[in-house]
């Protein structure tokens, strides 16, 4: 595969992700979603909410990285704590943003909610940054550099990554084709396999193993930019199959 595509980096920020106490659905959305206008989703991490920590990611990422998205640690409590190390990373001030503070005022005021400092702490926005719309409950995300921050929750953080997308430079979009395997394992369709990628050498190929209705099968997946050459791998995908006594499901 080529790899002139801008790339990208997830932070996903929070302590309840690393108790197992919530599941993160965040970062299989955001490749997606990049993978869909050409970016490269190559990193994603998972740290607590430790301001050394995630300091050093942001500034770490941000250096390698086209674009770093992060989620989490955004809201009104003691524990959100992501825009103060962004300002700490960026090295600028934080306070509250006027037109942050004047959304919230806003949506507060049509739900008869009352404005009070916790709240408030959701209009702190680093200094330089430019915000993020939120069509969920009004709490921008914002952009500082490279940087991206967004909240956790999957429903606002898709909101704010919708409104992020069309600004993001795009490139050429990966495309994928697959072979459903059963009646066999991977290691019976490692060494052919093996010899469909020294043919291809431009395509990312992999085998995943799973099961349907209990029954064992193996996933051929390839990608590639060129949609011609993926309809070359599949045939060979199909060949291979067929050569070692395998069965397919049409995909």
């Amino acid at each position: 595969m080529t790899n002139t595509n801008p790339t990208a980096a997830l932070i996903l920020i929070g302590n309840e992700l690393l108790s197992g106490r919530t599941q993160d659905t965040n970062l299989a959305h955001l490749a997606t979603r990049l993978g869909s206008r050409g970016i490269r989703l190559v990193e994603a991490r998972v740290i607590a909410d430790d301001p050394p920590a995630i300091i050093q990611a942001v500034n770490e990422l941000r250096s390698r990285h086209d674009h770093v998205f992060t989620t989490g640690g955004i809201g009104p409590t003691h524990d959100d704590i992501t825009a103060d190390c962004i300002a700490e990373a960026f090295g600028v001030a934080i306070g509250i943003d006027a037109e942050a503070q004047r959304r919230l005022e806003v949506f507060w005021r049509e739900r008869d909610i009352e404005s009070n400092p916790d709240r408030l702490r959701m209009a702190r926005i680093p200094a330089g940054a430019s915000l993020i719309d939120n069509d969920v409950s009004a709490a921008p995300g914002f952009k500082l550099g490279n940087v991206h921050v967004m909240a956790g929750v999957p429903r606002i953080m898709r909101s704010m990554l919708e409104h992020i997308l069309p600004s993001l430079p795009s490139g050429p979009v990966t495309h994928a084709v697959s072979v459903v395997v059963t009646s066999m394992g991977e290691g019976d369709l490692a060494a052919p396999l093996r010899a469909v990628q020294e043919r291809f050498p431009g395509v990312d190929l992999g085998s995943y193993p799973g099961h349907i209705d209990g029954v064992s099968r193996v996933e051929l997946v390839a990608r590639s930019q060129d949609e011609a050459e993926l309809a070359d791998v599949r045939g060979a995908l199909l060949a291979l199959v067929e050569a070692v006594g395998g069965t397919t499901l049409d995909t």
